[in-house]
């Protein structure tokens, strides 16, 4: 086994500075599809002012045409923002799968 504390001595005599960072979820967007990382593990590491990313854990892939999920919070702000009713509301959420963007269509509409 490698000894952590020593790897991580003879980096920062090299130059290489290293630190986990908090991360809760990283998303790949892919031809198609997404990786979703979900409590990945993600360090930072910069090399002479050059930041990489280092990002180990499980990852799901999801097609690109999965439908996203709008909570009624989602729902009720879009209706708030556009004075808009629930199922129009909705309804554009589920279009735009975005939801500024289904805010946006609905006040060009209205």
């Amino acid at each position: 086994m490698f000894d952590q504390k020593k790897i991580s001595q003879a980096m920062k005599k090299m130059g290489i500075a290293q630190k986990e960072l908090p991360v809760k979820q990283v998303i790949f967007l892919l031809e198609g599809s997404k990786a979703i990382f979900s409590e990945p593990n993600v360090v930072e590491i910069d090399m002479a002012g050059q930041k990489t990313y280092q990002i180990t854990g499980e990852f799901v892939l999801q097609d690109e045409e999965s439908s996203i999920e709008f909570d009624e919070d989602d729902i009720k702000e879009v209706m708030k923002q556009t004075n808009n009713s629930r199922s129009e509301s909705k309804k554009a959420l589920e279009e735009e799968k975005d939801i500024a963007k289904a805010i946006i269509k609905l006040r060009k509409n209205g």
